[in-house]
């Protein structure tokens, strides 16, 4: 994917609100593949991802009148916020049992220390993501990829501020004894 700048965003938006033919593809072609990423974060089932990023794209071109430039990059981080947004709805709508339990008050667990990933490629990291169970995953995610703060994150998902930390600790152990099983079979000491 290359860098589009300044200005062939802002025609990229202007061209996408007109209807012109070829923004949509052009979008689809720079943007596409990263969105879909973000989607998959949320949503592994891979039908389900689909459809949630069929849905992104349609709120994306209904919603590209709302689009306001801000700078280079306003028009992928806008766009990837309806992604997760979408996202997260289907989720709210298909899991609202596991996330509601979110919110149950439960002890804090001592995280574990951070075992080494050097050696783990990219593509079996986001695996174990997407192995974790739906309200663990949603956390983690919001946390750490979306830099999302607890009170944001409990906001967001109807919770409580000390239920999405604990989430996360949950979602951060349970990874580190998925690491340290994958680096144990992989790369026995």
């Amino acid at each position: 994917m290359f860098e589009i700048g300044k200005q062939d965003e802002q025609r990229l938006a202007e061209r996408l609100r007109n209807g012109e033919n070829g923004a949509m593809r052009e979008f689809y072609s720079l943007y596409a593949e990263q969105l879909a990423a973000i989607c998959s974060r949320y949503i592994p089932d891979t039908d389900d991802m689909k459809d949630v990023f069929q849905e992104s794209l349609i709120q994306i071109i209904t919603h590209i009148s709302d689009f306001t430039y801000r700078g280079k990059g306003s028009l992928q981080a806008w766009a990837s916020r309806i992604v997760i947004n979408e996202s997260l709805n289907f989720l709210k709508a298909a899991n609202h049992h596991e996330l509601m339990l979110l919110d149950k008050d439960v002890a804090e667990e001592p995280e574990d220390e951070d075992p080494p990933i050097e050696e783990i490629p990219p593509d079996e990291i986001q695996r174990m993501v997407s192995q974790l169970p739906t309200g663990y995953r949603t956390v983690f995610n919001l946390y750490v990829f979306e830099n999302k703060s607890h009170q944001e994150i409990a906001s967001l998902l109807g919770i409580k501020e000390r239920s999405s930390a604990s989430q996360l600790s949950r979602a951060k152990n349970l990874l580190a004894k998925m690491i340290r099983d994958y680096n144990d079979k992989h790369h026995p000491r």
